[in-house]
């Protein structure tokens, strides 16, 4: 059996209940030790390693804050797949010092990276949706020849970017068309 194969096998018959429980956003989630747990029955009987490794990517020049890049990789002794996911310290997070910071990006980065391996889909996760009891409001369109649209143009043609104004309005299109010209 190919190690493709062996991670297929992993991918389709992997069962990880979300047993951890957020009391402050009221959803219960999985962990990367949860994910790891489930996969340890498929280690010998498919002669699979799963380990995780880290790194800090020095994003000073890019961002105000560091990136943990967190990548999960399977390997039968020959062959390695691995996937990855990136993940952004808040260093300006209340109530946690600089260790709990890190740990808490570097937990969120190698369950991610573990999900993206073995894909597990969290579309349904709280986890992933969660607001903390913030209701989101939709972002209004931006509409062509609009006073917004006008102000907006005028801000792409001083050197602002299209990205932004993303941030801020939903912009269909037609209209980012008529804003990059």
């Amino acid at each position: 059996m190919t190690l493709n194969e062996k991670l297929a096998t992993i991918q389709t018959k992997f069962k990880s209940k979300k047993s951890r429980y957020n009391s402050f956003g009221k959803y219960h989630f999985r962990s990367a030790e949860d994910i790891l747990e489930a996969t340890k029955p498929f280690l010998l009987e498919l002669g699979v390693t799963v380990t995780i490794s880290e790194r800090v990517i020095d994003s000073s020049y890019e961002y105000s804050f560091p990136i943990i890049e967190s990548r999960a990789m399977i390997s039968d002794g020959k062959d390695t797949i691995s996937a990855t996911a990136m993940v952004g310290v808040d260093l300006d997070q209340k109530g946690m010092q600089m260790p709990q910071k890190f740990g808490s990006a570097s937990s969120y980065g190698k369950k991610y990276a573990l999900g993206n391996l073995f894909l597990i889909d969290d579309t349904q996760d709280a986890d992933a949706s969660n607001t903390h009891g913030k209701a989101t409001a939709k972002k209004p369109k931006l509409a062509a020849n609009s006073d917004e649209f006008k102000k907006a143009l005028a801000y792409v043609e001083g050197g602002g970017t299209v990205a932004k104004i993303k941030l801020k309005y939903d912009v269909p299109a037609d209209v980012e068309k008529l804003l990059t010209k």
